[in-house]
């Protein structure tokens, strides 16, 4: 799966001169917390949610309702913006791209293609995906199994549901507690869950959850 299958578009963008009120009026009616900003027509930072509330005066502030309208009209975008933004092309492995979130603690990159922006990648797009893989919107026997890192085990795995006409709809491998296995996390239609635990018993390490 690629970047360019998920990402969210058209993705809303908003300038650097924007007043800082403007931009967080427009993301609430938008219901987005983030935005690449964009200067003519090129990538220029991009703003989220709280850096713009973290630029606002403090709610214990003596500043006047006057004194703090004015104040807030004069920040711009530009003010409190990320310049230096990591992006990603339509052609990344979703993967990578959640990696690059992970390891820098960031919400989103942009997604770009010949130097403009085309969309964002967001963790709110990764959660989406998560909730396939898993197969969270779909009924089933859900099974966590520890299976043995060898050769074959997932193909005698899938055999063996095969034969008794049960059919994955969700499948996850992550890591075991140990390099020598793995866990698994996988939803089996056509099958009960007594059905399930007796096929996948012989062939799995241990079976820790089942559940219909």
């Amino acid at each position: 799966m690629l970047v360019g299958e998920r990402m969210s578009r058209p993705v809303i963008t908003i300038t650097p001169d924007l007043p800082l009120t403007d931009a967080l009026s427009m993301m609430k009616k938008e219901r987005i917390r983030r935005a690449p900003v964009v200067k003519d027509g090129k990538l220029a930072g991009i703003v989220s949610d709280k850096d713009l509330l973290n630029a606002s005066p403090s709610p214990v502030t003596t500043l006047s309702i006057w004194e703090m309208n004015y104040m807030l009209s004069k920040i711009t975008v530009a003010e409190v913006m990320t310049r230096n933004v990591l992006t990603v092309t339509e052609d990344t492995p979703i993967e990578q791209a959640a990696r690059i979130m992970v390891d820098n603690k960031i919400g989103g990159l942009p997604v770009m293609r010949e130097g403009y922006v085309v969309g964002i990648i967001t963790e709110t797009d990764l959660f989406k995906i998560f909730l396939e893989l898993l197969g969270a919107r779909e009924s089933g026997v859900r099974v966590t199994a520890l299976i043995d890192d060898e050769l074959g085990q997932l193909a005698r795995l899938t055999e063996v549901v095969a034969s008794q006409k049960g059919n994955f709809v969700a499948f996850g491998q992550f890591t075991g507690e140990n390099p020598s296995n793995k866990l698994l996390t996988f939803k089996i239609k056509g099958m009960s869950q007594d059905e399930v635990r007796e096929a996948i018993k012989p062939v799995v390490k241990e079976i820790i959850d089942i559940r219909s």
